[in-house]
């Protein structure tokens, strides 16, 4: 089903404190150490998920506050942009022990223009279009070790999230992905709690805890400009794992090791639970379709689900084990007023992939080895006795490739600049929705004088659906699906 996506979003600064300087520059997050290596041409708020607008908030402040340090202007902490201010100087006490706290607000109002389906929370007899309302608060506690008690190289984090509203997508849409990043089902949880700690003059550094891998893996920096959840974490796993794995709105127990020896160089590993909802059974959409028969149709991204507070710390499926190589073309120098040779324009280039060890439902089979859409079409006809058990098949993989490159600017000085990306996934069709994947766009920063922050974007992308899921519906006697794409035009001011 083909519909037509409008779409509104408000993204303040935090309440307590987002847009000033922060405590915690002794390791760049990824996001942050992507946007330097991109010569800042990424886009100013990076809107995978809540968590990569506060990381991207943050690397803004701390270039900010670089600069000050580097033009020997006063180092202190910048209040200004805070909704509050310096809190009748209790932030700034706190800046110089090492602690920050903000809150990151995200609304969003949704509309379908066309086509849809009928809610499913209702009787099905409504309309398909419509508007939708969602929205995110997301406190984050962070501490620096060194400024707190002498530990160098540490860093603490906890934050939470309170979802409300309700999932366009899920309601009317029928689609693969989301088509906000922000969507969630409703609930007051726990999101990320876990330690940093950098080795070796922060070259390697090892974070331990629950931890949404969103932040880090498959990131395109360029397309995280977009609205459409496929440009943050992309169709393929979010469809594919459990629960859509360790990725915006559920996180995971986790350890992530990233090694940089040398400016060009990355080279992540993590291994994390592969299931945040803790739901092992009817927790695929394979079981989602022989569930309505057999009675079992729970939502199998639901963070609701079985440790609706954020602290189920399931251990009980299997282990995600992902890992990525990243190579930067043309780094950028931090200041570029007093280059005398020009480096190139820069782009950086990443290959990875995930090994998932638990058990998957299989698309094609039941347990019997026979035809399982086939089991499905008798069993809602005139056979109840058909097997509708997928056939288990141990472990699923994936691969993928990203480009992020610069193409154009005017002078090394200028803010303007024209970035493409290029993302590519490929994986198993047996036990997946998704068996290939590829989305790419074109960036322009700076489209305007006076406008340097602003960014004006042209995405597309397209999932291939399984050969596996291709057969079940031939066999379950339903409509084939086949490909789903998406366009989008946006401006970030």
């Amino acid at each position: 089903m083909r519909t037509l996506f409008l779409s509104s979003g408000l993204l303040s600064c935090g309440l307590i404190g987002t847009c000033g300087s922060y405590a915690h520059a002794q390791v760049q997050t990824q996001i942050a150490q992507d946007r330097a290596r991109l010569g800042n041409s990424t886009p100013l708020i990076q809107q995978i998920d809540p968590a990569t607008v506060r990381d991207s908030e943050r690397a803004q402040a701390d270039a900010q506050q670089a600069a000050t340090t580097d033009t020997g202007a006063d180092n202190g902490l910048d209040t200004s942009g805070n909704l509050l201010g310096n809190m009748w100087g209790a932030r700034p006490w706190l800046y110089r022990h090492g602690i920050s706290f903000d809150i990151q607000e995200v609304d969003e109002v949704w509309g379908n223009g066309t086509g849809g389906t009928p809610s499913t929370n209702g009787d099905g007899q409504g309309s398909g279009t419509g508007p939708a309302y969602d929205g995110v608060t997301m406190p984050t506690l962070t501490i620096d070790t060194e400024k707190l008690f002498g530990l160098k190289g540490g860093l603490f984090n906890v934050s939470a999230l309170q979802t409300r509203g309700r999932s366009i997508s899920q309601d009317h849409l029928n689609n693969f992905n989301p088509v906000s990043g922000f969507e969630a089902d409703r609930s007051t949880r726990l999101f990320e709690l876990w330690y940093q700690q950098s080795f070796l003059k922060g070259k390697l550094d090892v974070k331990i805890g629950q931890q949404d891998l969103d932040t880090e893996f498959l990131i395109s920096n360029y397309a995280s400009l977009y609205l459409n959840a496929n440009f943050g974490w992309p169709m393929a796993p979010s469809v594919n794992l459990y629960g859509g794995g360790p990725s915006w709105p559920l996180s995971s127990p986790a350890i992530r090791i990233r090694y940089r020896p040398s400016e060009k160089f990355t080279f992540m590993f993590a291994a994390a639970d592969d299931n945040p909802p803790g739901n092992r059974y009817n927790s695929t959409p394979i079981q989602q379709a022989t569930g309505s028969i057999s009675g079992y149709n729970s939502d199998p991204t639901s963070q609701t689900y079985d440790g609706a507070n954020g602290t189920n710390f399931n251990m009980g499926t299997g282990a995600l084990l992902m890992t990525e190589l990243q190579y930067a073309l043309n780094p950028q120098p931090a200041d570029m007023s007093n280059v005398t040779k020009n480096p190139g324009l820069p782009g950086v280039y990443k290959l990875g992939g995930f090994y998932d060890t638990a058990k998957f439902a299989d698309y094609r089979y039941n347990r019997n080895g026979g035809s399982l859409g086939a089991a499905v079409a008798n069993a809602t006809s005139a056979t109840p006795q058909s097997d509708l058990t997928p056939r288990w098949d141990r472990g699923n993989w994936m691969v993928y490739g990203i480009i992020d490159q610069m193409i154009w600017r005017p002078s090394l000085t200028s803010a303007r600049s024209v970035g493409v990306f290029v993302r590519a996934t490929g994986n198993g069709g047996d036990r997946n929705q998704i068996s290939f994947a590829i989305d790419a766009g074109l960036n322009l920063k700076a489209p305007f004088r006076g406008r340097d922050n602003d960014t004006i974007g042209l995405g597309w992308g397209i999932g291939r659906a399984s050969s596996g899921l291709r057969q079940f519906d031939r066999d379950s006697q339903t409509l084939v699906q086949g490909n789903e794409n998406h366009l989008e035009l946006t401006y970030q001011a």
